[in-house]
């Protein structure tokens, strides 16, 4: 009887350790491939394709490792067929949502590379609450000067705007 009674006491411990031990859901993040708006006199060159290309890697790599956010993936494909044009997901923020929504996420940043010059572009980057269908985060940030370099410059900070709004959510 002693035994049984210290197992139910010694079960018991461990089922209010367990119990009281605050639970974290983890925010689960979805990041749309980048647009391309290029303006200058020669547009959609490779190397600016490229570049759109390379930002939803690295910014994944930097959400993960910055924030441990869930990546939810949304393919190239279901995202071309939610844009109805160039700029379209970024002035329908409840379209976001509920392409979010499809698939898990709570949060979804889309972003568009901006060159209005040979000499600068711009990373126009929003960030949707899926709950809310609103935007919650805006961020612009300019790169000048050697592309690999500071596009990589860049995307580490928008991925550290990124980190400090969904923290100041949570």
């Amino acid at each position: 009887m002693k035994v049984i009674l210290q197992r139910w006491v010694y079960q018991g411990i461990c089922l209010w350790m367990l119990l009281s031990v605050p639970v974290y859901a983890t925010t689960r993040v979805a990041i749309l491939e980048f647009e391309l708006l290029d303006l200058t006199l020669a547009p959609k060159i490779q190397e600016e394709k490229e570049r759109a290309a390379s930002i939803k890697p690295m910014l994944q790599e930097l959400l993960e490792a910055k924030g441990g956010y869930e990546l939810i993936n949304i393919n190239a494909k279901t995202q071309h067929y939610a844009n109805q044009g160039v700029g379209y997901l970024f002035d329908h923020h409840d379209v976001v949502a509920d392409l979010g929504q499809q698939f898990g996420a709570d949060f979804v940043v889309m972003g568009r590379v901006h060159k209005a010059s040979h000499l600068f572009v711009y990373f126009l980057v929003q960030l949707v609450s899926v709950k809310t269908q609103r935007l919650v985060g805006n961020y612009v940030v300019e790169i000048k000067g050697p592309q690999k370099k500071l596009t990589i410059k860049g995307v580490e900070s928008v991925a550290e705007k990124i980190n400090k709004t969904l923290k100041s959510l949570q």
